[in-house]
């Protein structure tokens, strides 16, 4: 995760937040909430600055979001990784962020899929000054093969190591943004950094194909969304047809109403929507199996960033509060305190009590369908975990289903379906990351080529 803070840094770090699952032997698994929360305590909502739009272009598609001060909310990120690090660490915290500290001040050679993302981005990235300095150093984008060096943040990692996360939230680092943000309309206050809690949530747990799903429960949103897609897909044949994904797909999407985002902080809606589900049937991961029985599936995201950088911080913050998929009911509607209905699903396949895969993604509200595909492609059809994420994905969205090369669109067609085909395969349909368990026994791993993902099997000496 540090790794990562300093290698895809417009789309993680320490301004975001995530969720972390963890299965332990005889311990009952559970999942670390540090995402991001709405702001605004104690504040001044007249003073609000206004959200700046920005496009992003897949190539074959354009999504918008929208930056600055005024999208950024209260950062869970520091809190939640020194929380995990008490809870489940085994290395001491100082120890565990070296090697980042060391990336981050002798610098990162941009691969092509960091370049891309760096290059999508260019509308957030030249929304301010400290952005394009970091990003476009002389007004030239960073490009692959380029070296990334950050040494603000590898101070803010060198402290974090020494002094856990108080300094980004009662001293000196959180005041520094809490006073950068509100020179500039932004709504994050000091009684929002003083009031941030990891919180402590009990995974949704759906049965599938003879196995348990552990995934992200309320108030976020996308765990559901994929419990309710495999409490109908478990009811059809195994493994369902394209058109059968396609559908689910569609009936997922059309739970998320308002009446459903209200609810998800309501436990018995949630309760009576889960029942009615088992009768029907910018962001990074992380996910890690071992032989003890350990399992741990994390994603974080600072969605597409928010372009403000926090000098002398080394801090990049988030833009969740100009994300339209986390607030599809309108912008700043939300109370102070409120997590924001994510997408995001770490996810954990158990078999017979032992987990068997731990998968996750990044991709807004493509994440529901990257998952989706990859537990169908591990489980149904018994692709290794690199060959369901290989595999080219669908996503349907808004009456239509987005395909790339390589799926077969007969059958939808004749459904009567309206596609919209990619040329090529893109980080669009989002960036699964893979580990498992494999029938004899061994350990394989999935990184996402649409991302730059990769992975690794560590044998003990």
């Amino acid at each position: 995760m540090f790794a990562s803070f300093v290698c895809e840094p417009l789309l993680t770090g320490l301004g975001a937040g995530g969720y972390m699952l963890v299965v332990a032997p005889g311990q009952t698994p559970t999942l670390l909430d540090f995402f991001v929360e709405t702001p605004g305590r104690e504040g001044d909502a007249s003073r609000r600055g206004a959200l700046i739009p920005v496009h992003v272009s897949f190539g074959d598609a354009i999504q918008t979001f929208n930056v600055g001060a005024s999208s950024v909310g209260t950062f869970g990120m520091p809190a939640g990784v020194c929380e995990a690090a008490r809870r489940f660490g085994r290395v001491p915290l100082e120890q565990l962020v070296a090697p980042a500290v060391a990336l981050a001040r002798d610098g990162v050679e941009l691969n092509r899929q960091q370049a891309y993302v760096v290059e999508i981005l260019e509308a957030t990235i030249g929304s301010t000054a400290e952005a394009t300095a970091l990003f476009a150093p002389g007004g030239q984008l960073l490009r692959a093969g380029d070296r990334l060096r950050q040494p603000e943040l590898a101070d803010a990692l060198d402290r974090l190591g020494a002094e856990g996360a108080r300094p980004f939230y009662e001293g000196d680092i959180g005041a520094a943004i809490v006073d950068w943000l509100d020179e500039r309309g932004g709504l994050v206050t000091a009684a929002d950094l003083r009031a941030y809690e990891v919180i402590d949530r009990e995974p949704l747990r759906i049965p599938y194909r003879e196995r348990e799903v552990l995934t992200n429960p309320p108030p976020a949103a996308g765990g559901i969304l994929i419990a309710l897609a495999l409490a109908q897909l478990d009811t059809s044949a195994s493994p369902p047809s394209l058109t059968q994904i396609v559908d689910v797909m569609e009936r997922a999407q059309n739970e998320r109403t308002p009446e459903f985002l209200v609810g998800l902080d309501d436990p018995e809606f949630v309760h009576a929507f889960i029942r009615r589900g088992g009768q029907l049937g910018s962001t990074t991961h992380i996910a890690a199996l071992d032989r003890e029985g350990w399992a741990c599936s994390v994603t974080s995201s600072a969605g597409s960033a928010s372009g403000v950088i926090v000098p002398g911080t080394g801090v990049y913050l988030n833009n969740m509060l100009g994300e339209q998929d986390l607030n599809p009911l309108g912008f700043h509607r939300d109370l102070p305190g409120r997590r924001l209905p994510s997408m995001m699903a770490p996810t954990i396949v158990l078999a017979d009590g032992i987990p068997e895969l731990a998968v996750g993604s990044a991709g807004s509200s493509r994440i529901r369908s990257a998952i989706l595909q990859t537990i169908i492609r591990c489980v149904d059809e018994g692709m290794l975990a690199q060959q369901a994420i290989d595999a080219p994905r669908v996503h349907f969205e808004d009456g239509v289903v987005y395909t790339e090369p390589g799926i077969d669109t007969t059958a939808l067609e004749r459904a009567g379906r309206a596609l919209k085909p990619f040329r090529e395969r893109n980080l669009f349909f989002g960036g699964a990351q893979a580990a498992a368990r494999d029938p004899d026994g061994s350990f394989s791993g999935g990184g996402d080529p649409r991302r730059g993902g990769a992975a690794i099997v560590v044998a003990e000496r």
